[in-house]
């Protein structure tokens, strides 16, 4: 397991206050073609606590035709994320093609939790590896029942979670909309 002590200097950091960590850990990934993000600790804790119940979820990427199905798994503190037809393929053999690493170290003092990613280049992009993260959050820190519900239903009823639901909540919360308008521009 990764810790946060093995990329980012804590002692360095431990005078400054949350907003001046959250700019330097901003500028340090910045120039890195990765994904990564500064959690406030309310928002953390409700994905947390959300997570024991329900670790795995499915997230849809738009692509040029259609959509993508990825399971999320989480392992701990890490987020992994498999393409669906890989784990239908491979089942437990099957890489992750996305890790979101969480490092609530510095959470209790200051308040916030910082964000990394590894990512599998030759199968996703950065936005494309955004628009997935994006998604735990519309998932998992959600104030809305019904957006909520489709996670539990997808660890609690199985058989009762439809596929299109989540394409229809990912279209309405616009992240989806982002990545279409980069596709497109990509095509030239």
């Amino acid at each position: 397991m990764q810790t946060l002590s093995s990329i980012f200097n804590i002692e360095m950091v431990k005078d400054k206050t949350a907003e001046e960590i959250k700019q330097i850990w901003q500028q340090y990934f910045a120039a890195k073609d990765t994904v990564y993000a500064v959690i406030p600790e309310k928002k953390f804790d409700l994905i947390w606590n959300r997570a024991q119940t329900c670790p795995t979820f499915l997230c849809a990427l738009p692509r040029r035709e259609g959509y993508e199905f990825f399971v999320g798994q989480w392992s701990g503190t890490e987020l992994h994320f498999t393409a669906l037809i890989n784990i239908q393929t491979r089942g437990e053999a099957a890489a992750s093609q996305l890790i979101l690493y969480h490092y609530p170290e510095l959470k209790e003092e200051k308040g916030i939790v910082l964000m990394t990613a590894e990512m599998d280049s030759t199968f996703l992009k950065v936005a494309e590896a955004q628009c997935i993260a994006n998604q735990v959050q519309l998932f998992y820190a959600t104030n809305r029942k019904e957006t909520y519900g489709l996670v539990e239903t997808f660890n609690f009823r199985p058989n009762e979670f439809k596929y299109m639901s989540v394409i229809a909540e990912l279209e309405q919360s616009g992240l989806g909309a982002e990545l279409k308008c980069v596709q497109n521009q990509d095509k030239t």
